[in-house]
C-alpha cells in the first residue's frame, strides 16, 4: 500500500502558475506510477497527468496537454504538477495516485492509492 500526501494548492489568478507536489512513502515503490486527477464540485473525477516511476513515459489529459507538466523530483518518490496559465475551468479538488500496473491510465477505477487532495481556485 502506498501512502500519498498532496500539497501545493492555493487562490491564484487567471494566467497564474501553481505547482503542486505529491509525496509517495511505503514499500517497493519502484513499482508503481502515480497520476493526477481532479473533481470540481457536481463533477466526476477527471484524468490530468500521469507519470511513470522512471519518468520516462507521460500521459496528459487534451485539456491540459499544453499548459501542465508532470514530472519526478529528489526524491524519485516526489511528483509534480507544474501548471501554467491557469484558468478557471482548472478549480478544484487536485488528487494524486498511484497505479501498480503503470498503464498510465486515465481511468480512477486503475488507481489503488490516493491522497486527500489539495484545493485549487483560479478567480477570474
Amino acid at each position: 500500500q502506498v501512502q500519498l500526501v498532496e500539497s501545493g494548492g492555493g487562490l491564484v489568478q487567471v494566467g497564474d502558475s501553481l505547482r503542486l507536489s505529491c509525496a509517495a512513502s511505503g514499500h517497493d515503490l519502484a513499482s508503481y506510477s502515480q497520476a493526477w486527477f481532479r473533481q470540481a464540485p457536481g463533477k466526476g473525477r477527471e484524468f490530468v497527468a500521469a507519470i511513470s516511476w522512471s519518468g520516462g513515459r507521460t500521459n496528459y489529459a487534451n485539456s491540459v496537454k499544453d499548459r501542465f507538466t508532470i514530472s519526478r523530483g529528489s526524491p524519485k518518490s516526489t511528483v509534480s504538477l507544474q501548471m501554467n496559465n491557469l484558468k478557471p475551468e482548472d478549480t478544484a479538488g487536485y488528487y494524486c495516485a498511484s497505479d501498480y500496473t503503470q498503464r498510465l491510465s486515465g481511468g480512477p477505477h486503475e488507481y489503488d492509492s490516493w491522497g486527500q487532495g489539495t484545493q485549487v481556485t483560479v478567480s477570474s
